[in-house]
């Protein structure tokens, strides 16, 4: 696995610190956040079923410009 890290939550809060890779072999992004509450949960069910083996996680705003380092890597590797 290739996996490029390429950042972590600037602002951490108690030790909690989503983080941004990027897989180049298998041309995916990988996110660590914070699970979603119940409340959000429902809310994103209201547009389809989340299967056992998927998650919604939470990232900071504050992680935008790694997201988009996660994404320019992304164009890259498909070149």
């Amino acid at each position: 696995m290739a996996l490029r890290f390429i950042g972590t939550d600037p602002n951490p809060v108690d030790g909690e610190c989503p983080t941004v890779w990027f897989d180049k072999d298998r041309h995916e992004f990988v996110f660590q956040g914070w699970k979603a509450d119940e409340e959000l949960r429902a809310t994103c069910l209201e547009t389809g079923p989340i299967p056992p083996s998927e998650a919604v996680v939470r990232l900071p705003a504050r992680m935008a410009q790694m997201i988009r380092e996660a994404c320019d890597v992304a164009e890259r590797a498909r070149l």
